[in-house]
This record gives structure tokens, C-alpha cells and sequence, in this order.
């Protein structure tokens, strides 16, 4: 099999890092988040001129479809959720922001830019979570979007009722370094953590306890 990789020139947080990167799950759109210029800058792009070369040139098909500098400090990761209705991102302000869709008003540009940035979309902030001490490092939805999960430079992995924002379900304690990365498994039974603390540890959903806390494959990483 052959892998083709592109590397679209345009898309670009103004030169500034980007941190993160999620296709939504319809194809037709992708998410980055990363540093703004004096803030988080998070970014949605349309896929087809990524896909199509003729896409690409016509100047009539847009890149950006919406940009967002909501978040006060670095963006460091974008998340779809399963049903792409929301996108979930966390960062350095120790914020995790869910946005959503809004009904079109018209183009809007984006303050303080040029004409030619203006928002294809809407995309709206509809909820700000509050709980971690430390920038957000990870966030990750549940299966059929239950709950959404962040993890922190705090240690810890709360997890949010993603049907009733911003109604916090359980904060999860016992990494004594800080949280990397979240993943659910397909079901959503369980939810794995990767620290900072040379572990991984797996979580039961039933309970909110510790499954298991795998050390040993990861004792002589530094």
C-alpha cells in the first residue's frame, strides 16, 4: 500500500506553532490547535482543496472555514466528537472548550484581519470547563459521546457528562506526573491514561476505579 502525504502550504496558525490536528468524521473538514498571536488560536479548514489540486486552485472553494481566539493561552489539542456536532479543545489556560455550530448570519471577518479571512462557518463556543488546576494536555470523547474526558499538567483526568455540559462526573487521582494522553475503547468500558509518571493506567467506567497500573514496559523510559 502507498502512502501519499500532503503537506498543504496554507494552512498555518500565521507561522505560529500548531499543536494539534483532527479530521472531522465526515471527511469533509479538519481542526488544528495550536498558538495564536497573543493567545490559543484554534482553526477549522476544508478539506476538499487538501484532497483536489483543482480545489486548491479555484479561488472560489475556501480554506478556512472559521477561526477561533477564545482560548487565553496555547491550544494543545482538538477533538471531534464521534457525532461531529462538537469539537472539544484544551489548553495552556487550563480551560476545555466544547463549540458547536451556529445557524449562518452572513460572512463575519475575523477581527483585526484582512477581509479575505473571513468565517465561512460559524463556530461557536458553547461551554467553558472548568476544573483543572494545570494546562489541559488531552481531551478525548467516549464512545457514542457519553462523557468527554481531559487530562492535565494537574495529574488529573476529570470527566464531564457530555449530555449535560457542564455537569463534571468524577475527577480520576493517582498519576503522580502529568497526564499526556486519553483514549477510550471501543465500547466504552474503560478509559487509559499515559503520565508522565512512567505509567499507563486503566480506568472501569462502572465504577470510576483503577483497573490497572502498567509500569513495567515503560520503567526505562526518561
Amino acid at each position: 500500500m502507498k502512502m501519499k502525504l500532503l503537506k498543504p502550504s496554507w494552512v498555518s496558525h500565521n507561522g505560529k506553532p500548531i499543536f494539534s490536528v483532527d479530521i472531522h468524521p465526515d471527511g469533509t473538514k479538519f481542526a488544528t490547535g495550536g498558538q495564536g498571536e497573543d493567545s490559543g488560536k484554534v482553526m477549522i479548514w476544508n478539506m476538499a482543496p487538501v484532497l483536489r489540486e483543482e480545489d486548491e486552485k479555484n479561488e472560489n472553494i475556501p480554506k478556512m472555514l472559521c477561526q477561533m481566539d477564545n482560548h487565553l493561552a496555547c491550544v494543545n489539542c482538538v477533538r471531534w466528537s464521534n457525532n461531529g456536532l462538537y469539537l472539544a479543545s484544551g489548553g495552556d489556560d487550563k480551560l476545555v472548550m466544547v463549540w458547536k455550530r451556529a445557524a449562518f448570519i452572513g460572512p463575519s471577518t475575523v477581527f483585526g484581519s484582512s477581509s479575505k479571512l473571513a468565517n465561512v462557518e460559524q463556530w461557536r463556543c458553547v461551554n467553558i470547563l472548568r476544573n483543572h488546576t494545570g494546562d489541559v494536555m488531552d481531551v478525548a470523547w467516549s464512545p457514542h459521546d457519553v462523557w468527554l474526558a481531559s487530562c492535565s499538567v494537574d495529574n488529573t483526568i476529570v470527566i464531564w457528562n457530555a449530555r449535560k455540559f457542564p455537569e463534571m462526573v468524577t475527577c480520576l487521582r493517582g498519576h503522580t506526573g502529568l497526564v499526556k494522553g486519553l483514549t477510550w475503547d471501543p465500547v466504552g468500558k474503560y478509559i487509559a491514561s499515559q503520565a508522565d509518571d512512567h505509567s499507563l493506567r486503566v480506568w472501569r467506567t462502572m465504577d470510576w476505579q483503577m483497573e490497572a497500573n502498567i509500569t513495567k514496559p515503560f520503567s526505562e523510559v526518561h
